[in-house]
Parts: structure tokens; C-alpha cells; sequence
């Protein structure tokens, strides 16, 4: 199995130097590692000079983290794309034991795996709602972020079917995709914690983006519009929408932003019927 790892990074120098020895560290070694530098100006691109020639390094103006994973994606040659955020580590076994799974059950073309969660230095208990799940997600990805970038595994022609990430989307790129991959795919969950994700920074993308959920609706609307999901998951995603859509009219009605009431009042309307 030919597995190609895509680390985006934009001035995480010390975090990247810890995520690749991580990749460099694993039981079954990758293919290749693809990291692309989106626009850094902390001395990245000497450190990888320096410490990690072996690995392919791509520049790019500072254009966001989907335009860098889609850049990735483009560049890999290997048939599975594995994906690790700059300030994320896996475990040494993760390469071994997910190719292991898949090689095993060849229907799969995506799959994710468990993870430890590191919060300002500490372990943390992920909230019960964050429970991994495999198998057809879609209506379970529609309330959150059911897949975290650094645990997957995807085959390249999933790309080929649904696309990229979304580079108009600022923030919640991921729950656009696996929304679209879920729709289409099952996943295998290979139910243990292989990667550790580490949050609590103050550049994280959760922490400087406002109001993320805003973004979930314009992934809700995009892939409705598509016309591309069943009768049931349209359902599901309507249910969501409408939702969401109320919410942010109250709030926005509350706070006298009278055309952002008014945009999802008519988003009401428009799905009314549903």
C-alpha cells in the first residue's frame, strides 16, 4: 500500500518539527511525506532544509489550509492520502495498523481511527458526542466535525469523485468534505487512539474564526443545492439546516442585525415546505 502524508503548516516551525518525526518514527514507513509551507515566515523552510531533506516541501504564498491540503493532494503520487495537522503527532504503529485494516476490508476507501486529545498540556476526556463512529456517518457528521483531519486515510479516487477541500470556506472546510465523502462512502473506524491531537493554542483556527456554525450552514446549503444526496440524508440535512437557520435569525434579530435576520428568514422560507 502506497501512502502519501500531507502535513499543511503555516508558522508552526517547532510544532512541524514534532509531527514529522512522528511520520519519520512509524512502523510502516510512508511513501512519502509532502509537507506544504503555506506562506510561513518563522524559518520553516530552513529547518526542513536542515533537519528533514528527505521530505518533499512545497511553497506556497499564504493562501489558507484547504488551498495547502488541496495542493497535497495534487502533488501526491501515492494511492492513499494520509493527513496530519502540523501541530498533531501519530503514534508509531498508526500507518501499520490502518493499511492492516484496509488491506483487510477492500470495499473501504476511507477510514479514521481513534485519538487522544491534549488540551493546554493536559489529557483530556473527549465529550461523549465526539465518540467515533464508522460505517455510513453521513447524518452523524451533519451535527459536528465526526472526522478529525489527522486520524483519515482516504484512497485517491475519492478526490476524483467528490472534489477537493472548499478554499471558500475559511473555516469548517473538513465538515464540508466529510459531509460530501459521507454521503457517497462508508468508514472504517479502526477503534483505537492512534494520533493525539493537540488544542489550547491561541493561532488555532477554532480560536481566531467567529461564529463557525456559520460556515457549517453554507456546507449544509452547498451540498443540498447539489442535489446529489438520497431522499433520506436530504432529510436529515434539511432537519439540520432549518435548525441552524432559526438559531442564527434569533440571534441576530436580537442583536439588530436586520439583514442577517432577514437572510435567514428567508432560508426558512425557501425550505419551508420540508
Amino acid at each position: 500500500m502506497n501512502i502519501s502524508v500531507i502535513i499543511p503548516t503555516y508558522n508552526r516551525c517547532e510544532y512541524l518539527q514534532r509531527a514529522l518525526q512522528s511520520v519519520i518514527s512509524q512502523t510502516a514507513p510512508a511513501f512519502e511525506i509532502i509537507v506544504v509551507d503555506d506562506g510561513s515566515d518563522d524559518g520553516t523552510t530552513t529547518m526542513l532544509a536542515k533537519q528533514f531533506p528527505q521530505i518533499s516541501c512545497h511553497y506556497q504564498p499564504n493562501s489558507g489550509i484547504s488551498a495547502a491540503r488541496n495542493l497535497g493532494i495534487q502533488q501526491a503520487t501515492g494511492d492513499w492520502l494520509a493527513f496530519l495537522d502540523a501541530d498533531d503527532t501519530w503514534h508509531p504503529q498508526k500507518l501499520q495498523l490502518q493499511s492492516a485494516a484496509l488491506a483487510a476490508a477492500p470495499d473501504y476507501r476511507i477510514s479514521h481511527t481513534d485519538e487522544v486529545w491534549i488540551r493546554k498540556g493536559v489529557q483530556v476526556n473527549p465529550p461523549q458526542k465526539y465518540a467515533k463512529q464508522g460505517g455510513w456517518m453521513f447524518e452523524y457528521c451533519l451535527n459536528l466535525c465526526a472526522l478529525s483531519p489527522s486520524t483519515v486515510m482516504i484512497h485517491r479516487e475519492v478526490f476524483n469523485v467528490v472534489g477537493l477541500f472548499d478554499t471558500d470556506l475559511p473555516a469548517c472546510e473538513d465538515y464540508d468534505l466529510w459531509l460530501r465523502i459521507c454521503a457517497i462512502y462508508p468508514v472504517l473506524l479502526l477503534n483505537q487512539k492512534l494520533s493525539t491531537k493537540y488544542g489550547g493554542h491561541a493561532d488555532q483556527l477554532s480560536a481566531t474564526v467567529q461564529g463557525l456554525d456559520q460556515y457549517r450552514v453554507q456546507a449544509l446549503l452547498k451540498i443540498i443545492n447539489s442535489r446529489s444526496l438520497n431522499a433520506e440524508n436530504l432529510q436529515a440535512a434539511l432537519k439540520i439546516l432549518i435548525s441552524k437557520a432559526g438559531i442564527f435569525r434569533q440571534g441576530a434579530a436580537k442583536r439588530g442585525k436586520w439583514a442577517e435576520a432577514q437572510y435567514y428568514q428567508d432560508l426558512l422560507d425557501q425550505f419551508s415546505e420540508y
